[in-house]
């Protein structure tokens, strides 16, 4: 089958787009406001672009809180997202009102960042401390802004839960990430396989 992307004439049930793009690692972003409120929310848009600088992107379909936060106090936090929390992370995503306190809907322990003042999940194995970079609103073709809002933010700390550390790697059937597919579907991995660059002849 083909179709047009802007058109959306797939003849399917729902739109497959995003289940192409999958999985896609969630990014759990803890904010806090300038009120002093704490934020957290799953994002599927979520990606690492750059390992020197370290710098990681989660993407805002339209103005939400954790953009907002982002935008004003110039930090945030991913907190990674594992088969144990995933009752947790759904709960944090409930659509409420600015300033309500997601860790404490979802019975989770904010922790404030070392380096960034910006809660991350204690109960996280993971979490990335970031400092924002840029913010910038994608483009079409001709010219006009997208609903989304890209935050891209330069990891400054980094902490791991070395229960999930294994003969001096991550092991990530411990971790056991969870990621998004399409539609309101998941995925938690469990299992791996090592495959290496060729080399030229």
């Amino acid at each position: 089958m083909f179709y047009a992307a802007e058109t959306r004439d797939h003849g399917l049930p729902h739109d497959p787009f995003k289940a192409i793009v999958a999985p896609r690692p969630i990014g759990w972003i803890g904010s806090k406001g300038r009120d002093g409120s704490f934020n957290l929310s799953p994002y599927s848009f979520f990606t690492v672009v750059s390992d020197r600088p370290k710098i990681i992107m989660f993407s805002s379909s339209g103005r939400k809180d954790s953009l907002q936060n982002a935008e004003e106090t110039g930090v945030f936090t991913a907190s990674l997202v594992s088969a144990p929390l995933i009752k947790q992370m759904n709960a944090s995503s409930v659509a409420v009102p600015y300033g309500t306190d997601e860790f404490a809907i979802a019975g989770l322990t904010p922790v404030i960042g070392r380096m960034v003042d910006a809660p991350y999940v204690g109960e996280a194995f993971a979490a990335l401390e970031c400092r924002v970079t840029e913010i910038r609103q994608p483009l079409d073709v001709n010219g006009q802004p997208s609903g989304a809002w890209m935050v891209f933010g330069q990891v400054v700390g980094i902490h791991i839960d070395e229960q999930i550390i294994r003969d001096g790697r991550i092991d990530i059937a411990v971790a056991a990430p969870v990621t998004r597919l399409g539609y309101m579907d998941y995925a938690t991995t469990t299992e791996t396989y090592e495959l290496f660059r060729p080399k030229a002849p």
